[in-house]
């Protein structure tokens, strides 16, 4: 256990999100691993150093296999694999135990915290451009009042965020259509860029981003949910 105060070992989901939402422009480092990933043994020694070396980078630990959904949703298919964040926005991902380019990264944007510069993942090759894609996803996000990027379908979701949006949308009986991301790579990434948002689900009214899994949960508790979904 760590007695660093920016040094945090995820136990849940809710306070996983929790910490990332206190505070939108801080730099946050999130780290998965496991406890039988032998580079993980050396990365364990470098997050706890970057933690100590800037107060001011909240670190987030996560085992992988324990925190699936969380895994789920950022795509982590390996450990160990670090996400730099801000807010909600993906910074920067590094896979595999790459120490140098995991400080380089959290050097460069804790220094430049206040640019809104904010680097993607690359398209995959595709004959479709940027435009026709844009044009594509902006008419699936007009396909009904409401309509949910999820991984897998409403009946069978394919990770535990997605499971929990259908359950709150059935459960305020708001009709919504629903597009499984993971049959659709070009759509699975752009969305993050045109949306400006890293992770899945989605949840899309009139056309217009709402937000994630987090942010209409806190509508839905402070009781603007109505207001937006009653459409």
């Amino acid at each position: 256990m760590s007695t660093l105060e920016n040094l945090v070992d995820i136990p849940s989901t809710p306070q996983f999100q929790e910490l990332l939402s206190k505070d939108l422009k801080r730099i946050s480092l999130i780290y998965f691993w496991t406890s039988w990933a032998e580079p993980c043994v050396q990365m364990n020694q470098v997050v706890e150093g970057l933690a100590k070396a800037y107060p001011t980078l909240l670190a987030l630990r996560a085992k992988a296999e324990e925190q699936a959904d969380i895994s789920d949703s950022f795509d982590i298919n390996s450990v160990p694999t670090c996400l730099v964040i801000q807010g909600h926005a993906l910074l920067a991902r590094i896979e595999g135990g790459d120490a140098a380019q995991l400080k380089e990264a959290i050097t460069k944007h804790l220094e430049s915290n206040s640019s809104s510069t904010t680097s993607h993942p690359p398209s995959p090759p595709s004959s479709e451009t940027e435009e026709q894609l844009e044009a594509r996803m902006r008419e699936i996000m007009h396909q009904s009042a409401v309509v949910l990027f999820m991984k897998g379908e409403p009946n069978a979701p394919r990770c535990g965020f997605s499971r929990s949006a259908v359950a709150l949308l059935r459960e305020k009986e708001i009709p919504f259509t629903h597009f499984d991301i993971l049959s659709d790579e070009n759509v699975r990434q752009g969305l993050k860029r045109l949306n400006d948002w890293p992770t899945f689900p989605q949840f899309i009214v009139q056309g217009e981003f709402v937000g994630g899994l987090d942010v209409v949960k806190e509508m839905k508790d402070s009781g603007e949910f109505e207001a937006v979904f009653s459409v």
